[in-house]
């Protein structure tokens, strides 16, 4: 998994399979296993933390310079593609360690990519990213959170809600107004450490799906923090958050694939196993063509996804259109998908004694997070190839 600027979607593809492989190999033997219960007990997926720190699996975006694997985009779609096929809320892990890390190694300086890639990139610590707030989600440049300088510090104010591993990551990327008068250009971004004084969380969000990956709000009570923790110039948080999201939604279309396949794969075996009139209800013309249209679209997310992945590792030009295209294409996929792999299984599809009923919640929240799919048309829109 070499990372690199010369990333070359038309590579020979063995190391990229390889890759899948070995993640699927881990997933289905180290986190399939543990998947149901964490979702029926709500609770954290240490197992699936265990198992990918263990395989140097848990942020493989990380630049070799730190420490990390250095794998290029392409490579962190496929491990948290198939970290989903199995769990959701396992594949979390990958994908907020990039999405909180992220802003640190576009826009961050030698000295806090130094202190804070490394642990992350040992496993030693998780990276979350604290973006929204009560009233401010689509409207992310109307936040409320306060930075104010004081000498050699900044002060923090404020709430952060829908705050993915907030509780279990130490590190947290938050963004701050620094100048009330310049809206979005008076935002500035934050490493926030969950030792810090003045730093809580409140209860886990009840939430549909995804329920072992914590949900909670962040709570910033005159949290003094060094001046060096600024993440980049004072006022660009806002064009770094923005930045950030290009990358990182295309990790979001993965999950969003992964579910999908994870979906289409059980309903598949469902489906010779099952009989009905005499013989498996897959040789019957309607589920066949139910399954035929569900692997097409998937297959058809699948590209669109890895290529969004190439254009992120190229930061191309047209990146912030692919971006959002992915995200927006392959989560409306995993839930047309997951809801079909719900009807395929009839009765039993609709219990949680199969785990199709548990992949349809948890894809809902894939056309939800890092902006609604509606949110994603508006970019679309903006920026049409």
């Amino acid at each position: 998994m070499a990372g690199s600027a010369d990333f070359d979607l038309y590579r020979p593809a063995e190391e990229h399979d390889m890759l899948r492989e070995s993640v699927r190999s881990l997933a289905e033997a180290k986190i399939l296993p543990f998947a149901a219960a964490v979702d029926e007990e709500s609770r954290f997926p240490q197992e699936a933390l265990d198992a990918l720190v263990s395989s140097d699996l848990h942020a493989v975006h990380v630049p070799e310079t730190y420490g990390g694997a250095g794998a290029d985009a392409l490579a962190t779609v496929i491990v948290i593609e198939e970290v989903a096929r199995v769990c959701a809320s396992s594949s979390l892990i990958p994908a907020v360690n990039k999405l909180g890390s992220l802003p640190v190694i576009l826009s961050g300086s030698e000295e806090l990519k130094a202190k804070y890639l490394g642990p992350l990139a040992k496993g030693d610590a998780m990276f979350s990213y604290a973006l929204s707030e009560p009233d401010a989600g689509s409207d992310a440049a109307g936040m409320k959170t306060r930075a104010v300088r004081d000498g050699d510090f900044w002060v923090l104010n404020g709430v952060k809600r829908w705050i993915t591993n907030a509780g279990v990551s130490e590190y947290y990327t938050v963004m701050a107004v620094t100048d009330p008068s310049m809206r979005s250009k008076g935002i500035s971004a934050f490493v926030v450490e969950k030792s810090d004084e003045g730093v809580s969380f409140g209860a886990p969000e009840k939430k549909l799906g995804i329920k072992g990956s914590p949900t909670r709000e962040v709570y910033l009570d005159n949290v003094r923090i060094p001046a060096d923790r600024m993440i980049g110039a004072e006022g660009t948080g806002f064009a770094t958050a923005m930045k950030t999201l290009d990358h990182t939604r295309i990790t979001i279309a993965a999950q969003a694939l992964g579910i999908a396949q994870g979906a289409l794969d059980y309903a598949k075996g469902y489906v010779q196993e099952r009989k009905q009139f005499g013989k498996p209800i897959g040789d019957f013309q309607g589920v066949q063509f139910m399954l035929a249209d569900m692997a097409m679209k998937i297959e058809a997310a699948r590209q669109l996804t890895y290529s969004a992945a190439a254009k992120s590792e190229r930061v191309d030009g047209d990146l912030t259109f692919f971006g959002a295209a992915a995200k927006c294409f392959a989560s409306d996929v995993a839930m047309e998908v997951t809801t079909d792999a719900v009807q395929l299984l009839g009765g039993y599809g609709y219990t949680r004694d199969y785990p199709v009923e548990r992949m349809m919640r948890d894809a809902k929240i894939t056309q939800i997070y890092e902006g609604t799919n509606q949110v994603q048309r508006i970019v679309m829109a903006r920026n049409l190839p």
